[in-house]
């Protein structure tokens, strides 16, 4: 995928477990907790970008004085621009009365954003306008601390409209059809009654002002979530806060999408990345957890820290999009994964190029590939070591200094070969120029390849293929390569997601539109009008009840057949190198990532029922003409 990483949304949250005082007299300054939110945010800014969110909430505020603070921007860079609304504030302090920036009490009185608890989002938008109003987190106010919720989540559900009727029967009016929106008054909903029965309950024992605060104590929160998400379908990493001072971050069943966590006695930190909280809190990867599929992480207010079961866990699939593309590549775990993803195509690679080594140039596409880069490289590099063992092998008992010197220098020609210009995009205006300027998105080192020469170069993956065909393929044959054998780390991208990621339309997919060319090549479109018969029949079942037959579409091709229809499609017009394109296989896939066994993106094996209504909806709307999302 050759597109600017922002495909999937961030989420942090952090609530201090000591006094302000403390962390004053140990490091020096009150917003020490603000900072290290920014550094969490800022390390996940691979994430989605569209707008960016953070919140605040203050323990044990005095009435009359504000307890919840929000910024929310959709400027260019977003976490730039909350943190600088955030931080004008405390610069203006710095320079009228410098001494009240030491006085943590004063701070929390007096100035936003100087509470325990913090939530922050990175947004990738899939649905709707990218305004502030879409931006996370989202607030339900009250004038009951116990009654106020924020809430932001890296999440899509597939059943917003079984959702958004739940919240109609209940006598509800929401203002937006939004999954975000209908979780937030899912949630309040049950909030709103867990406050109720305690209140009255203790009518009768008690005072208004008293109860109270005997609803902040007695609040179940494990219930309320388990309420609320009873009927969720979707991939999710849910974080509330509440005015009274509990917290929360929920994960799906499947534990389709990430959270991590750590704890210690000043600190607990949720992410969607491990390696953001290891070097924001420089702690070992061994004292960060995932929180488990089902379950929530709980922070009361009291600072007590638990993770309890909302949703019976299901079989996991964490997705392996995560490992390959969207997260970032510093995770030692993940960076080992992309590494072996490398290693294991390379008999694939070999092959393409005949096994002839000594006349192929290795490279990669820019930026998110490297790493399975060297992979591949180490895959050719063993498979050397074995040549040139039998090689020196074979020069017998006596063999020469020059000779073993000349079989030693034997090593793959790895060379930097692409450089995407990332600024160039910005210059596309109009459509009679788009076309040109986008070929030149990439550039190339002139004068590392040679005419009798191939030229390997890796991607993480391929989806719609255009980026390939209108600029990588077409500056790539400039260097006059023999062949261009173009690598993808991930399998085939054959059917839409639904779970955190915008890809829900059939016909944007390479790898689907290759297989419907071979069905028409091999006079096999009858398959195209059964299946979507197949679908319109079902279209009035249940979820529960649906079937994917969008995977007929490929059942007669070898997986090599739809690639080498995929090379077809994606050489441009005039292209003199042969140009190939290679695939992993689902195999290989799970064998690098053994713990992300998700892969509905590559088999339409759908780890929740709504997952297969929307591929049933993906391929009407493709067949119907529908330029549309499938959810």
């Amino acid at each position: 995928m050759s597109d600017l990483i922002k495909h999937e949304c961030g989420v942090a949250m952090l609530r201090l477990l000591k006094p302000l005082e403390f962390y004053q007299e140990k490091y020096g300054s009150t917003l020490w907790g603000l900072n290290k939110m920014y550094l969490l945010m800022e390390k996940q800014h691979n994430r989605g970008q569209d707008g960016v969110g953070l919140a605040n909430v203050k323990l044990d505020v005095e009435t009359g004085k504000r307890y919840i603070s929000r910024k929310r921007s959709v400027a260019t860079n977003p976490i730039q621009d909350v943190f600088k609304q955030v931080n004008r504030r405390f610069v203006e302090l710095e320079q009228k009365n410098p001494t009240k920036l030491k006085d943590p009490q004063w701070m929390k009185e007096n100035l936003p954003f100087t509470g325990e608890l913090f939530l922050g989002h990175l947004r990738y938008g899939t649905f709707g306008e990218n305004t502030i109003e879409q931006c996370h987190p989202f607030l339900r106010q009250s004038n009951w601390k116990t009654r106020n919720l924020v809430l932001a989540g890296n999440f899509n559900m597939t059943n917003v409209d079984e959702l958004f009727q739940q919240l109609v029967d209940l006598g509800q009016h929401p203002k937006q059809k939004a999954d975000t929106v209908t979780i937030l008054e899912k949630i309040g909903h049950f909030l709103d009654e867990a406050n109720d029965d305690i209140y009255y309950k203790n009518k009768e024992r008690f005072s208004k002002k008293e109860i109270t605060k005997i609803i902040g104590e007695e609040i179940d929160i494990q219930d309320i979530l388990i309420q609320s998400a009873k009927y969720w379908d979707g991939g999710y990493v849910m974080c509330g806060l509440f005015g009274h001072g509990d917290a929360f971050a929920l994960r799906d069943p499947n534990a389709i999408r990430p959270a991590y966590y750590y704890k210690d006695e000043e600190v607990c930190v949720v992410a969607s990345e491990r390696p953001v909280i290891q070097t924001a809190f420089n702690c070992k990867s061994d004292k960060i957890h995932e929180i488990k599929r089902g379950h929530a992480l709980i922070i009361k207010k009291d600072g007590s820290v638990q993770e309890k079961q909302v949703r019976e866990p299901l079989v996991r699939k964490a997705c392996s999009f995560e490992r390959i593309y969207f997260s970032r590549g510093n995770d030692k775990d993940i960076y080992n994964e992309r590494l072996e993803l490398g290693k294991r195509i390379f008999p694939k690679v070999l092959k393409s190029i005949e096994n002839d080594v000594k006349n192929t140039v290795f490279s990669y596409i820019p930026n998110t590939a490297e790493v399975s880069y060297f992979g591949l490289l180490k895959g050719c590099h063993k498979y050397l070591n074995e040549v040139k063992t039998r090689k020196i092998q074979a020069l017998g008992d006596s063999p020469n200094h020059k000779e073993i010197e000349n079989i030693l220098k034997i090593s793959p020609r790895a060379e930097k070969i692409a450089i995407k210009d990332a600024k160039l995009r910005t210059f596309i205006t109009s459509d009679d120029s788009r076309d040109d300027l986008v070929s030149h998105v990439y550039d190339v080192t002139y004068g590392t390849v040679k005419t009798t020469d191939n030229l390997v170069m890796i991607d993480d993956s391929i989806v719609r293929g255009t980026t390939l065909k209108q600029s990588i393929i077409r500056i790539l044959d400039r260097l006059e390569p023999k062949k261009i054998v173009v690598v993808s780390s991930a399998p085939q991208i054959r059917y839409p997601d639904c779970y955190g990621i915008d890809m829900a339309k059939m016909g944007d997919f390479i790898a689907f539109n290759a297989a419907v060319e071979l069905l028409k090549d091999t006079n096999q479109e009858q398959i195209l009008k059964d299946v979507y018969k197949q679908c319109k029949d079902q279209y009035h079942l249940s979820k529960e009840e649906m079937v994917n037959y969008v995977q007929e579409i490929y059942k007669p091709f070898t997986a090599d057949e739809i690639s080498k229809k995929i090379s077809e499609l994606l050489t441009p017009e005039g292209t003199k190198a042969e140009v190939e394109i290679i695939y992993q296989s689902i195999s290989d896939l799970h064998a690098s990532c053994p713990h992300h066994q998700g892969d509905w993106y590559f088999t339409g094996d759908y780890p929740t029922p709504g997952g297969t209504k929307v591929v049933n909806t993906a391929f009407i709307n493709y067949i119907e003409g529908n330029n549309k999302r499938a959810y």
